[in-house]
């Protein structure tokens, strides 16, 4: 079988350096977090991906027109680097822009763009993410995403294509057919609970635009961030989220198929950041090899009359159904679920064996509903299978 007709076949899972770091990055810092992916079990949960953001090269290119990895930052290269990560059994990962500058203002690879993929499969990266500052104004965004893709599938190196447009240009009708294996439908997410809540919500009825090979990118998560950050937009000086807050942001990243790129700095990652991001059965249902959306339930309107409150059911490859209460107001709500609005009969006498993915225990046989009190801006996640 062709290796490369499974890249992007599962969302991505990572670890980027933006959220945290920004521009103070250095090839120890890689490494470092390359190490604690093998030692702390990221890599046995499945996560592969340690990315490098932006403010890793030098703001000119040489005289050849090739970027030139920052000396000061990056003294040993990039094909260096790579060599250490793929030792660790990882893959390694790069940024650049459609623009003709990156967003912190290097040099992107606008018409550059099979110059800097040959240059990438040289230092041996797998993953480009693919920002969209200083784009010119009058040419396709579109089009420029779709040479980039070209050049990537033709660099004689399998390298996984993250598009970050931003949601821009109503990237939904043709991202998947440009060749990207996820994309950015999301401004940038801060380390905040409205930020969380803003950019779940907005992909909420867009079961449609995701899947396998092509998946839906709500950012990079900010579990375990607690307002750690170089970058004052991104951090808050209130210490970020609560743990119950970022257990509810992995929850809904996890279930509506986002890729899983942690921000945080895992070297000092508390025990409760590590329940998240570890959670074995919340990353099962973000990797089934299905790749199918999420849909909402909305609860009954007679209680409910806002999008804060909704329960999300994502259907399975083996049959399950993973189903997740979520609750994003701030008071304590009860979400009835009525089996009918999953397509299950009442009079055939199907029920549903519900396993709760955050305790890791079996709540039992319901028949026709289940209706869990959740606490405010918490989430209750079940996988259910029919019996």
């Amino acid at each position: 079988m062709d290796n490369r007709k499974l890249l992007g076949l599962t969302p991505a899972m990572g670890w980027n350096s933006w959220n945290t770091f920004t521009w103070d990055i250095n090839e120890q810092l890689i490494r470092d977090v390359a190490d604690v992916f093998v030692s702390e079990g990221y890599k046995e949960a499945g996560y592969e991906y340690i990315v490098i953001d932006d403010c890793w090269s030098l703001k000119e290119r040489d005289q050849d027109g090739n970027l030139v990895a920052d000396p000061a930052k990056f003294p040993s290269g990039m094909k260096a680097l790579a060599d250490y990560i793929h030792s660790k059994g990882l893959k390694f990962g790069m940024y650049s822009c459609v623009g003709t500058h990156t967003c912190a203002g290097y040099p992107g690879s606008f018409e550059h763009e099979f110059q800097d993929a040959r240059l990438l499969a040289e230092w041996g990266v797998d993953y480009l993410k693919y920002d969209y500052c200083f784009k010119p104004r009058n040419l396709s965004g579109e089009l420029m995403y779709k040479r980039m893709s070209l050049a990537l599938k033709n660099c004689g190196r399998d390298i996984l294509f993250s598009a970050c447009n931003w949601g821009e240009d109503n990237v939904y009708q043709w991202i998947r057919a440009s060749g990207a294996h996820m994309y950015r439908s999301t401004g940038d997410i801060q380390d905040n609970w409205d930020s969380v809540k803003k950019l779940a919500i907005s992909q909420l009825d867009k079961e449609c635009y995701t899947g396998a090979f092509c998946h839906n990118d709500m950012d990079m998560l900010i579990v375990g961030m607690h307002g750690g950050s170089n970058d004052g937009f991104i951090g808050s000086h209130s210490g970020g989220c609560t743990d119950t807050e970022y257990k509810t942001h992995f929850s809904l990243w996890s279930i509506m198929g986002s890729p899983l790129m942690i921000g945080c700095d895992i070297r000092n990652a508390s025990q409760a950041t590590k329940n998240t991001l570890l959670n074995p059965d919340l990353i099962a249902i973000n990797q089934d090899t299905e790749g199918r959306g999420a849909y909402r339930i909305k609860p009954e309107p007679q209680w409910f009359h806002t999008d804060e409150v909704f329960m999300l059911v994502k259907v399975l490859a083996d049959g399950d159904l993973a189903i997740g209460f979520f609750n994003l107001s701030d008071e304590q709500r009860q979400l009835s679920l009525q089996f009918w609005d999953i397509g299950l009969p009442y009079a055939e006498k199907i029920s549903l064996s519900l396993y709760d993915c955050w305790e890791h225990k079996e709540l039992g046989v319901f028949r026709e509903r289940f209706a869990p009190t959740v606490p405010a801006r918490d989430c209750v996640i079940v996988r259910a299978k029919l019996v």
